[in-house]
C-alpha cells in the first residue's frame, strides 16, 4: 500500500508539475506575444517618424533649392534688363553723336564761304599794314633827320635834352613839395609844442611833491653814553654780532648820545635801526639776543613792506595788482634812484601820467598804473644785470599786466620800440620827475652801484655766507662758513677777492678785504 501511495504521490506530483509547466508556458507565450506586438508598434511608430523627418528634410531642401533657383533667375533677369538699358543708352548716344557730327558738317559747309571772305579781307589788311609800315619808316627817317638837325643847332642830343628837361621838372617839383612840407611841419610843430607845453605845465602844477634827498647814513640817538659800552660789549663782541647780523657798519665815536649806522641799502639800515631800538629798550644785549631780535625785525620789515605797498595802491586808486607786485611797490620805499626815493618818484610819475592822459583823452587808470610800476625792475630780490626797464617789463608780463602797461614799462628808456600812446607819456613824466631841481644826484647812484658790485663779487666765491661793503666802500667784510672754509683757505680767499677787485672794478683809493671765519659750539642743558 505504501508503494501504491508513493506511486500515486509521485504521479500526482508529476501531473502537477506538468500542469504548472503548461500553464507557465502559456503565460510565457502570451507575454512574448504582447512584447512582440509592442515592439512591432514601436517599430512602426519609429519608421513613421523617420519617414516624417525625411519628408521634412526633403521639403526644406526643395524649398532652399527653389529659392536659390528663383534668386538666380531674378539676377539673370536683372542683368538682362540692365544690358537692355545699356544697349538703349548706347543707341541713344550713338544717335546724338551722329546728329552732332551731321550738324558740324553742315556748319562747316556754311562757314566755307565766310572763311573765303575772311581770307580776302586778311589779305587786304596785310597789304594796308605793309603800306602803313612803309609810311612809318618814312616818318621815322624824317623824324631822325629833324632830330639830327635840332641836335646840331642846340648842341645836345635828344636823350640829353630829355634828361635835362626831366631833371628841371623834378627839381622844381621837389622845391615846391619841400616848401609845402616845411610849412606843414612848422605849423604842426608849433601846435604840438604849444599843446605839449600846456599839458606838461598843467601836470607839473597839479603835482606837488617834496624835494628831500636820502643818503646812506642813519643816526641812532641814545639817552646816555653809558649805553654805548653795553652796545659795544666785552671786547666788542656785541658790535661785531650786530654788524654780522645786519650787514651795517656801526660807528661808535666821540659824538655825544649818538651812534652812526652806515650802509648803502636802506632796508638794512632800517632793520639795524629798529633792532637797535628794541635792544636798548629791552636792556638785554648779547650776541644770541642780537641775532634773535634781528631775525624778528627782518620779518617785521617784510610785513611793513607789504603794508606800504597796499597803502600806496589804495591811495593811488589802483586795484587788482598781483601780491608780488604790491610787495615790490612797498620795497620802493627803501630804495633810491640817483638819491631820489623810488616810491616817491613812482607816485609822482603816476600822478603826472594820469594828468597828461586825462588831457589827451586816454585811459587815466592805465596811465597811473604804468607810472607806478615803471621802475619795479630796480627792486628785484636777485638784482640781475638786465636793464631795469626790460626786467620790469618781464615782471609785469609774468604777473599778467595789460600789454600797454608792459610796453610803457619796457620802453620808458628806449630799450624797446614804443607801440602805444602811453609809452611816451611815461617816458616824459619820468624825465620830468627826475630832472626837477634837487630830485637826484648822479654820483650817489654810481656810488651805490659800486657797493652792490663789491658784495656780488664776493658772494660768487664758494663757502661765502654773507658779504657787506662798509666804510663807504673802502672795506669789504666777507663772512664764510666754518665747515666749508679753513683758516688757510680764508687767507687765500681774501687775496683772491682783492685781486679780482683790482682786475674787474674801478674805484678810488684802496679797498680792505676782511674775511671772517667764526666757529660756534652750541649745546643745551635740559
Amino acid at each position: 500500500m505504501q508503494i501504491i501511495s508513493i506511486v500515486l504521490l509521485i504521479s500526482g506530483l508529476a501531473g502537477g508539475a506538468a500542469l504548472t509547466w503548461v500553464l507557465m508556458n502559456s503565460a510565457m507565450k502570451s507575454k512574448s506575444q504582447q512584447v512582440l506586438k509592442q515592439a512591432e508598434a514601436e517599430a512602426e511608430l519609429l519608421v513613421k517618424n523617420r519617414e516624417l523627418e525625411a519628408k521634412e528634410r526633403f521639403l526644406k531642401w526643395k524649398s532652399e533649392q527653389e529659392k536659390e533657383v528663383n534668386e538666380r533667375t531674378n539676377k539673370m533677369a536683372e542683368g538682362e534688363n540692365k544690358a537692355k538699358l545699356r544697349d538703349q543708352e548706347i543707341k541713344v548716344r550713338e544717335q546724338s553723336i551722329t546728329q552732332k557730327i551731321d550738324n558740324l558738317t553742315k556748319k562747316e559747309k556754311e562757314l566755307d564761304p565766310i572763311k573765303e571772305k575772311l581770307n580776302d579781307q586778311l589779305e587786304v589788311v596785310n597789304s594796308r599794314i605793309e603800306q602803313a609800315n612803309a609810311k612809318i619808316e618814312e616818318a621815322e627817317k624824317m623824324r631822325n633827320n629833324q632830330l639830327a638837325q635840332l641836335e646840331k643847332i642846340a648842341g645836345l642830343t635828344a636823350e640829353e635834352a630829355k634828361t635835362q628837361l626831366v631833371d628841371n621838372m623834378r627839381e622844381e617839383a621837389r622845391t615846391k613839395a619841400m616848401g609845402q612840407m616845411k610849412e606843414i611841419v612848422d605849423e604842426a610843430k608849433m601846435q604840438a609844442v604849444k599843446e605839449s607845453k600846456r599839458i606838461i605845465l598843467q601836470s607839473i602844477q597839479r603835482t606837488a611833491t617834496e624835494q628831500a634827498i636820502e643818503n646812506s647814513v642813519s643816526v641812532f640817538h641814545i639817552d646816555s653814553d653809558e649805553v654805548k659800552g653795553r652796545i659795544i660789549g666785552r671786547e666788542g663782541r656785541n658790535i661785531r654780532a650786530l654788524e654780522a647780523a645786519t650787514g651795517v657798519e656801526f660807528i661808535v665815536d666821540d659824538t655825544p648820545e649818538a651812534i652812526i649806522m652806515s650802509c648803502f641799502d636802506p632796508v638794512r639800515r632800517e632793520i639795524a635801526r629798529i633792532s637797535m631800538h628794541k635792544l636798548v629798550t629791552d636792556g638785554r644785549i648779547h650776541p644770541a639776543r642780537i641775532e634773535e631780535v634781528v631775525e624778528k625785525t627782518k620779518k617785521q620789515i617784510e610785513q611793513e613792506i607789504v603794508e606800504i605797498g597796499e597803502r600806496t595802491t589804495i591811495d593811488m586808486g589802483i586795484h587788482g595788482l598781483h601780491p608780488e607786485l604790491i610787495r615790490m611797490v612797498g620795497r620802493m620805499r627803501y630804495r633810491s634812484s640817483y638819491g631820489q626815493n623810488l616810491l616817491q618818484h613812482s607816485r609822482e610819475v603816476a600822478n603826472m601820467c594820469a594828468t597828461m592822459a586825462a588831457e589827451m583823452g586816454l585811459n587815466t587808470k592805465m596811465a597811473k598804473r604804468a607810472g607806478l610800476l615803471h621802475d619795479i625792475g630796480k627792486v628785484p630780490d636777485d638784482d640781475p644785470e638786465t636793464p631795469h626797464a626790460l626786467l620790469g617789463m618781464k615782471l609785469a608780463e609774468k604777473y599778467k599786466e595789460h600789454p600797454e602797461v608792459c610796453n610803457a614799462i619796457g620802453a620808458h628808456h628806449d630799450e624797446i620800440e614804443m607801440t602805444t600812446m602811453l609809452s611816451p607819456i611815461i617816458q616824459a613824466c619820468d624825465a620830468i620827475s627826475g630832472s626837477r631841481p634837487g630830485a637826484r644826484r648822479e654820483d650817489s647812484e654810481s656810488y651805490i652801484q659800486r657797493l652792490k658790485d663789491l658784495e656780488i663779487l664776493a658772494m660768487n666765491y664758494p663757502g661765502v655766507e654773507k658779504a657787506f661793503a662798509i666804510q663807504a666802500g673802502r672795506e669789504l667784510r666777507v663772512m664764510v662758513e666754518a665747515e666749508k672754509v679753513t683758516d688757510a683757505q680764508a687767507d687765500l680767499l681774501s687775496f683772491d677777492i682783492s685781486q679780482k677787485i683790482m682786475t674787474d672794478m674801478t674805484y678810488p683809493g684802496q679797498i680792505k678785504v676782511t674775511v671772517i671765519r667764526e666757529r660756534r659750539s652750541v649745546a643745551f642743558a635740559k
